[in-house]
């Protein structure tokens, strides 16, 4: 901790009067009259309204800091002062309030890097004409990669051109270049591109979809220039990645962001060696901020293969077991897509309609069998590790519930705390299996809005009945599922106090169009609150040492503008995080250089709601070999 803290305005401006919502842990750990050297706290930040982050927990005045990065004490200022000494950091926070560091149970922090390296569409909608112009732009203005330099555009929007519009490659192809052109979908489940890049990629007529996409044909049977989902490969995998240097600082600048909004812990939902890579350099550099869980992800032939999936995620493992601040344990598999239109690759019990309400014999993509997902599950369970599996349909959500009771069949309860992530359709005969498994309900409620994703391109096509059970997070902590928080960023520009005024509210601050059933499935402030701190540190298989600010654990903490327990609902978007610690050691602090442009909240956020299921890793590392 730097010596001049205490003297910082940046605790100063700090709100006042937590209350004790969020808030087990009665009392201060008993302390000496004086402390030794050796039992002295590294720093005591006092005079504050400390959530400790246990249920039924009184707030606390103060919290003292171990040398060794944990928390030493948590009471009464009067009592935790005792352990400071001559050389102990004391800080008067000024009644701000202070808790547990967001812990983000999914996301893509290499992703948001490697895609702030090219320029953005920032997931608007455009006609076809303003869309056109706004590439044109971008030719413009990276003009010297004429004639074969490629187009990289992130944050598509694929449902954002005037109904009825054909997402073909004839569009991209007006522009005025030869190059190739590959517009990345915000939701990272579709991909646009010119007939350049079809011609590079070998695509054809006659080219087989590979497991898990589609290549989308036009009316003549030719490729239309849209690949969804696995697919996108067959052209991503041909552009080049920044070099490593670039790639690193972009990544650096990603995770000091992500630490001004007050996330100490990410769980990266689809990590490969080229991800893994990329986290060691960053903490040989010394820049790894946050404590990162990597979700291993596998592939289509590795899901068929339990033997095979084994010895790749132990192999990645001893490889990159010792970088310093990665913890293993985790296995990412994709059970389905996304539900929205066009793709409708969710996997759906019933299907989908056609957007006059009759029904289709559609009903989405699984991408791995009941059977396969089981002997999956068990092989991974039996070794130890715990499968974050990606549904966003009720057959899918089904499928991966199967799959885990399987395992438990096989294996009996080995506490492995096995997951299902986005869950934005669950068949309400499933909402009890969650808990009778112990499996964890991760979600992502800053979509639980209603906007076009929700309405336009999905209402017509699911009906009002399962409309109405979108995103059922009240549903499942009813029948005691233990819900964890997960941003998916950079699907979402990062705003992670949105992220919990929505799950309330279900309206959000950039909601185009109203709330979302709040009275159905709105949350209460402190089951919201707990589910991005202790409910994804359990998540994670870490409830032992982060998550909560109780003695022994790690002194991962923010200080808070407000009071988060009791401000307007609506007033939690804007949140601002003044300190930030993980390990007892600060991260990011409000006065420090460059901390005005890297706390900012994103402009994005007020201008468009983001994308969708960043099916999660498709941009990770490279930004390019994820999916």
């Amino acid at each position: 901790m730097s010596p001049d803290l205490s003297r910082r305005r940046l605790l100063a401006a700090a709100g006042a009067g937590a209350a004790a919502a969020l808030t087990p842990a009665a009392s201060a750990t008993a302390v000496p009259a004086t402390a030794s050297r050796r039992r002295s706290a590294a720093l005591v930040v006092h005079n504050a309204r400390l959530l400790t982050g246990e249920r039924h927990a009184p707030v606390h005045d103060a919290i003292a800091v171990g040398r060794d990065g944990r928390v030493l004490a948590v009471g009464p200022s009067a009592v935790v002062r005792r352990l400071a000494g001559r050389d102990t950091e004391v800080v008067d926070a000024r009644r701000a309030t202070v808790m547990s560091g967001i812990v983000d149970a999914h996301a893509h922090p290499l992703g948001a890097g490697a895609r702030s390296l090219n320029p953005s569409l920032a997931n608007e909608s455009f006609t076809v004409e303003q869309l056109q112009e706004k590439l044109r732009g971008f030719l413009t203005e990276s003009a010297g990669q004429e004639p074969d330099g490629w187009l990289v555009v992130e944050d598509w929007n694929p449902v954002g051109l005037p109904t009825g519009t054909e997402t073909h490659h004839r569009i991209l192809d007006a522009l005025p270049t030869r190059r190739p052109i590959a517009l990345l979908g915000s939701d990272a489940h579709n991909t646009w591109v010119n007939r350049r890049a079809l011609d590079l990629a070998a695509i054809t007529a006659a080219t087989d979809d590979p497991a898990g996409g589609e290549i989308v044909h036009g009316a003549d049977g030719s490729p239309s220039g849209l690949l969804k989902d696995t697919a996108q490969d067959l052209v991503t995998r041909l552009i080049p990645g920044p070099d490593e240097a670039t790639l690193l600082d972009a990544c650096a600048k990603a995770l000091s962001r992500a630490a001004a909004m007050g996330i100490t812990t990410f769980m990266d939902a689809a990590a490969g060696a080229g991800d893994l890579d990329t986290y060691a350099g960053l903490a040989r550099t010394g820049r790894l901020l946050q404590r990162i869980v990597p979700a291993l992800r596998l592939d289509a032939e590795h899901t068929k293969d339990p033997a095979a999936a084994l010895t790749y995620v132990r192999g990645l493992r001893k490889q990159y077991g010792e970088v310093a601040g990665l913890h293993f344990g985790t296995v990412k598999v994709f059970l389905d897509g996304v539900i929205e239109h066009p793709a409708q690759t969710a996997a759906l019990l019933t299907p989908y309609l056609d957007g006059h309400g009759r029904p289709t014999d559609n009903r989405g993509d699984l991408y791995v069998t009941a059977a396969e997902y089981g002997r999956l599950a068990t092989a991974l369970d039996r070794a130890g590790w715990q499968l974050h599996g990606h549904a966003i349909g009720d057959r899918a959500v089904r499928t991966a519930l199967d799959g885990y009771e399987a395992a438990r069949r096989a294996n009996g309860r080995r506490g492995n705390r096995h997951t299902v992530a986005h869950l934005q359709l669950v068949h309400p005969d499933d909402f009890g299996r969650f808990a009778r498994l112990g499996v964890v309900a991760c979600m992502q409620l800053q979509w639980a809005m209603r906007d076009v994703w929700t309405m336009e391109a999905l209402l017509p096509y699911i009906g009002e009945d399962r409309h109405r059970l979108l995103y059922p997070a009240r549903s499942l902590r009813r029948h005691k599922a233990v819900l964890a928080g997960g941003s998916d960023w950079p699907v979402d520009p990062l705003s992670p106090w949105n992220q919990i005024r929505t799950a309330i509210d279900r309206e959000g601050e950039v909601a185009e169009q109203g709330a979302l059933h709040p009275e159905v499935e709105g949350l209460d402030r402190s089951t919201a609150l707990r589910m991005h701190t202790a409910g994804s540190a359990y998540q994670l298989r870490m409830e032992r040492h982060i998550g909560t600010l109780t003695p022994g654990k790690a002194a991962d903490l923010v200080v808070l503008d407000r009071d988060v327990t009791r401000v307007p609902v609506k007033e939690l978007s804007a949140t601002g995080v003044r300190l930030t610690l993980v390990n007892g050691q600060p991260v990011h602090e409000a006065q420090s250089p460059a901390a005005e442009n890297r706390s900012a909240r994103p402009a994005a956020l007020a201008r468009v709601h983001g994308g969708r299921h960043d099916a999660c890793g498709c941009t990770a590392g490279s930004g390019r070999g994820g999916v």
